[in-house]
């Protein structure tokens, strides 16, 4: 062999080395600090994530009158349809007005209540969200609980194992009933009055 193909060759392996470097740095980061989470789509979404909407829901105020909400126009509504075969029919949908509290069902924190707002609820593994679940399971930034003309609706924020409501994997925002378990890794819990 030339010295020319050696030298070629050698380069060529130190080149594949730094690649496999630069592989496994950044499959380490996106483990240690998550994905992005996405922004909302709308000018409503801009104005209830403000810098209260990272606190936790401990240090929210009750004593705070309600936000009045810009009317929307009706071509800008999504419509939102309960999971199919869940038990959305047996009970009604959570509001701002019949949901109080959020309650722990099962996984570390079982039986914890955190009470409701009107704010978005961020859950997952980071400590900016405002319900921290420490779980294998569970993603940096891996749902949300938020309020939709009064209503609330939980979205799954592209996590790897998936959000469950009355056992149906969740792939778009929908409205969540009272007393329906929502899974997140090995954690449960409901919507209550």
């Amino acid at each position: 062999m030339s010295e020319l193909t050696l030298l070629i060759l050698q380069f060529a392996f130190l080149a594949l080395l730094w690649i496999f470097v630069f592989v496994v740095v950044y499959a380490m980061r996106s483990d240690l600090f998550g994905r992005r989470v996405k922004k909302l789509p709308d000018a409503q979404a801009a104005g209830a994530a403000g810098p209260a909407s990272a606190a936790p829901v401990a240090a929210v105020s009750t004593n705070t009158p309600p936000r009045q909400q810009a009317p929307v126009p009706q071509s800008k509504v999504p419509t939102f349809t309960p999971l199919e075969g869940s038990s959305a029919g047996t009970h009604p949908r959570a509001t701002t007005g019949n949901a109080s509290r959020l309650v722990i069902t099962a996984g570390t924190k079982s039986g914890t209540e955190i009470p409701l707002g009107t704010m978005p609820l961020t859950i997952g593994r980071s400590t900016d969200s405002s319900v921290v679940i420490r779980d294998d399971y569970t993603s940096t930034h891996h749902a949300r609980l938020m309020v939709w003309n009064e209503e609330w609706m939980l979205q799954d924020l592209d996590s790897t194992n998936g959000t469950f409501l009355d056992g149906k994997r969740v792939t778009s925002p929908v409205n969540v009933p009272l007393n329906t378990p929502i899974k997140i890794g090995a954690t449960s819990f409901e919507l209550r009055r």
